[in-house]
């Protein structure tokens, strides 16, 4: 994509010195693709934001200026492994599938103990044949929530088609979901976790001094990984 999502969050939190805008497409490449690609990019910087070219989800996590960070959440809205058929022929979802359990794997890696992975997905057929929870957990991921997927809340945000002549178009969405993953261990620990008043009382001050304060975030945008 154009980096239009990386710029509503920043623009939502009115800075984005906390979030790492990426690419998998050159800045070269991006400003030939997309109309909007280079203002973007540039608007992101004046707010802080890092912004990195050619990061492939399925190897991120070697990355060198990845490598070293943990981030709060990690977000990947739309993955698609490119235009190799109709999307219901079982190679491409294969295709497909190979590409989100790559991303899994290699978000884990950089996620902070208590982090989220979020990825956004159409919804019905053929796409609920990736069977994302599935390959979620194949990589120590736990569920742990869904919610509908509203593109009027990123207000500027054009998810685009990003290969070929139409690159630059962008999709209808239709009925899409982001889904919301954490480490299994965080899941086992809190089915043991104890109820007490005074356990609760640390509980809720520490999530409240967490929602006070923006965490990290790691978003990536660009060609068939537009997340």
């Amino acid at each position: 994509g154009d980096f239009s999502f990386s710029l509503a969050l920043a623009a939502a939190f009115g800075t984005g010195r906390n979030i790492v805008a990426t690419s998998l497409d050159s800045y070269e490449a991006l400003s030939r693709k997309y109309s909007k690609a280079q203002s973007n990019v540039m608007e992101l910087k004046k707010r802080r934001t890092t912004v990195l070219h050619g990061v492939d989800a399925e190897t991120m996590k070697g990355h060198t200026n990845l490598k070293m960070r943990l981030f709060d959440r990690i977000v990947f809205n739309f993955p698609h492994a490119g235009f190799h058929g109709k999307e219901c022929e079982m190679h491409v979802v294969r295709l497909h599938r190979e590409l989100v359990k790559g991303f899994f794997g290699n978000a884990r890696e950089l996620l902070q103990p208590d982090g989220e992975i979020h990825i956004s997905h159409k919804t019905g057929y053929p796409y609920d044949g990736w069977s994302i929870e599935q390959l979620a957990s194949e990589s120590s991921l736990a569920m742990i929530d869904i919610v509908s997927f509203q593109k009027q809340d990123y207000p500027g945000y054009r998810p685009k088609r990003g290969n070929g002549s139409k690159s630059n178009n962008t999709f209808p969405l239709g009925d899409c979901n982001t889904y919301k993953f954490v480490a299994k261990h965080n899941v086992a620990q809190e089915e043991h976790a104890c109820y007490c008043d005074m356990c609760q009382d640390k509980y809720v001050s520490r999530y409240f001094d967490y929602a006070s304060s923006l965490g990290t975030f790691g978003v990536g945008n660009g060609g068939h990984l537009a997340y």
